[in-house]
């Protein structure tokens, strides 16, 4: 049946705060020939309804979405007759709503991490063999351009063997701190950076090397952030959250929700319903999750990795290297190349990743060093919206027609397991001091 005649799916989100917007944009506007967005389902009812609202303002004469709450997204399910479910929800929330979309009969898009830790995923992995649903995980970074053409040349061989990576990722002083004032701050919550934001770089790496990894070592600690370290450098200031403490008048690190059209929309004129602050201080009590990490990975390809996350930095990118056996490979990404102080610098949305460049945006360099040879550097064009473009590729993969595609970009339940293993591994390598088998933890 030709997708012209093919009746549409029915898709449902589940989690309605900002990163959901990308999804619900998508699926109202250039997919919704091919998919009909069909419900909404978060624990707080007014995010829902400003979702409604976004879309009634893109599209006016539609009607709102049915809006369920937590306790009934099953109903939901069955009642608009979902096919599809696209999970946005707080991180440890995750397994439960893919493996009960998948014993629904629906396939799930996740948002990344897949889930929180090991037993969560085993229950993902476990449901999807016995339903023989899909899942796919939103690993929009594979997307990007410039991380396409480093897959293209390890594949063809331009540095031979890889035997190392050594990969730093940098997290400014905007970036950064927004995970600490938000519910990331509880590793019970997230599984802390090295499973929320490193599962990113996790799967990068498996892709990249087409393998996966077998030993992690880990070093962590919560350095910069926290009610401790603040005290000690004399940043702490004596209030919980930003909104409406005067204490918080011009400390650069607080976030004045106010200032932002859509966290106000979302966050602080939905406090009533559940309470949650989206302000809070990034040196006040609470913070369970580190923020500067090391780690060690052996891979079953025989490649090592070396890599540092580090979440007050200067300035925000990354910077990769590739040792092979007939070369290296460089990349060095700077999304902003330095942090304002404060955040009230024009910002009307959240402090997203990889989000469209700006004035403090710096140079993408990818460099391929081949033995007996000068240094090559290879030009590649960026695309358009988040990600470096990545998100644009994503969503139309996910939601558009389904495309060969030689490089693999589209991850799977199984990949989202392996992107937890080494995260979840630093984890456990962080609270024992000792090396950590992947297969102790997962077997993927």
């Amino acid at each position: 049946m030709s997708s012209d005649t093919a009746p549409r799916r029915r898709a449902a989100v589940v989690g309605l705060g900002a990163r959901a917007r990308l999804f619900v944009e998508a699926l109202s506007g250039p997919y919704a020939d091919r998919i009909e967005l069909a419900g909404f389902c978060d624990v707080n009812a007014h995010r829902m309804a400003v979702h409604n609202d976004w879309i009634t303002a893109d599209h006016p004469g539609r009607p709102p979405l049915p809006a369920y709450g937590a306790e009934d997204f099953e109903l939901m399910l069955r009642r608009e007759r979902i096919d599809l479910v696209v999970v946005c929800s707080v991180d440890r929330t995750h397994d439960h709503y893919i493996v009960a979309a998948l014993e629904a009969g629906c396939d799930v898009v996740t948002e990344k991490p897949m889930t929180t830790d090991a037993e969560r995923a085993r229950r993902i992995l476990d449901t999807r063999r016995r339903t023989g649903r899909e899942i796919r995980v939103a690993f929009n970074y594979r997307y990007n351009p410039v991380h396409s053409t480093v897959r293209e040349l390890l594949a063809a061989g331009e540095i031979g063997e890889v035997g190392s990576v050594h990969f730093e990722w940098l997290l400014d002083l905007r970036h950064g701190a927004d995970y600490f004032r938000r519910w990331h701050r509880e590793k019970a919550n997230s599984g802390g950076l090295m499973v929320h934001k490193a599962t990113h770089h996790f799967d990068l790496v498996n892709w990249w090397l087409g393998s996966r990894p077998e030993t992690v070592f880990a070093q962590g600690g919560l350095f910069f952030y926290g009610d401790e370290a603040g005290r000690r450098r004399g940043l702490a200031r004596p209030y919980r959250r930003a909104h409406g403490s005067p204490a918080a008048d011009g400390d650069p690190f607080a976030l004045r929700l106010a200032d932002s059209p859509v966290l106000s929309a979302l966050y602080l004129d939905g406090e009533r319903e559940d309470g949650y602050h989206r302000d809070q201080n990034v040196f006040g009590p609470g913070v369970t999750i580190e923020d500067d990490m090391a780690v060690l990975v052996r891979y079953a390809s025989g490649a090592t990795l070396t890599y540092h996350l580090t979440a007050y930095a200067p300035w925000e990118g990354y910077r990769i290297a590739f040792n092979g056996s007939e070369g290296r490979l460089e990349l060095l990404v700077e999304e902003s190349t330095w942090s304002p102080r404060g955040t009230r610098d024009g910002v009307t949305g959240p402090v997203l990743h990889g989000a469209e460049t700006d004035a403090r945006a710096g140079r993408t360099e990818l460099l391929l060093r081949r033995f007996w040879e000068r240094p090559r550097e290879l030009k590649v064009a960026t695309g358009e919206g988040g990600h470096g473009g990545g998100d644009v590729r994503m969503l139309a993969d996910l939601f558009g027609e389904r495309a060969e595609d030689p490089l693999g970009r589209a991850a799977d339940a199984t990949d989202g397991a392996r992107s937890l293993v080494t995260g979840l591994a630093a984890n456990r390598s962080f609270e024992t001091g000792l090396p950590v088998r992947a297969r102790e933890l997962m077997d993927v």
